[in-house]
């Protein structure tokens, strides 16, 4: 690993340990607007990191979930100067409901691409990592597939079931081409988990800009396949932008082609009313 992502797993891991863990089945949660959950971890992560970050990378800003969306929109606008991505707590629902299963996520946009990213495992003490082009590490040794399914039915799928369509959803539970399917609540760290070949197979309706950056980098680079598509998969949105995504991806090229293709993606327009 490159010593600028060591510095940058190193901030995230004594962060998770520091703030995440003595919170943890201790700390009670609240609603936001949009019906999610925050709680003083979230909080207290967000302000830990932005500090560490800006001590050791000065002059890059930092977009955090837990800032107004205001905010977000005016960051987002200075990717081009590159700008980092930063999911505090990534799985709230599970950390206020005491399942071990959650993640620090963070990302560094440059332009229209992510270059760098990292993200942590509080639970399990795992740290995955990635740079553009420079491959992916799970506690700083090379993270590499090397699966040899060929198959869909030889899969296990990670599939967030609650944002897809209904027809997806239904179609997941009856005619499912898969072997298992799991729904485990942390969106960067199912990436994880892909490029740790825990699962072979992904999907998930609508994720955000701080969900996939990272995690989405680390797999690539780990030799998973991927995809973003504006929700219900009409079209493919690759562009970085706060507005959710549909994200499909597969451990190997040959699976994504079969996934894809089972999926029916990308969808046709809907027709045009008659007049």
């Amino acid at each position: 690993m490159t010593p600028e992502l060591d510095t940058l797993s190193r901030i995230l891991s004594e962060a998770a340990r520091e703030e995440i863990l003595p919170r943890f089945r201790q700390v009670a949660s609240r609603a936001k607007a949009d019906g999610s959950l925050v709680t003083d971890a979230d909080l207290a992560v967000q302000a830990r990191v932005i500090q560490e970050l800006d001590r050791t990378f000065p002059g890059i800003p930092v977009l955090g979930e837990e800032m107004p969306a205001a905010e977000q929109e005016r960051l987002l606008a200075e990717a081009p100067t590159g700008v980092w991505c930063l999911d505090p707590l990534d799985g709230t629902s599970n950390f206020a409901g005491g399942f071990p299963y959650f993640s620090v996520s963070v990302a560094l946009l440059d332009g229209a691409r992510v270059v760098r990213g990292a993200i942590v495992d509080p639970v399990r003490g795992e740290c995955f990592a990635a740079e553009l082009g420079g491959g992916a590490y799970l506690d700083g040794q090379p993270l590499r597939l090397a699966d040899t399914r060929t198959e869909l039915r030889d899969c296990l799928a990670l599939v967030d079931l609650k944002r897809l369509p209904p027809a997806d959803a239904a179609r997941m539970g009856g005619d499912a081409p898969f072997r298992s399917q799991r729904n485990l609540g942390s969106v960067a760290l199912d990436w994880c988990w892909l490029a740790a070949g825990r699962g072979q197979l992904y999907l998930h309706g609508g994720q955000k800009l701080w969900d996939h950056a990272a995690g989405r980098l680390i797999a690539s680079e780990a030799g998973a396949s991927s995809r973003l598509f504006a929700p219900g998969g009409i079209e493919v949105s690759e562009r970085l932008a706060l507005a959710p995504r549909m994200a499909v991806a597969a451990a190997s090229a040959g699976l994504f082609a079969h996934w894809i293709a089972w999926l029916g993606l990308p969808r046709p327009l809907p027709a045009a009313p008659a007049r």
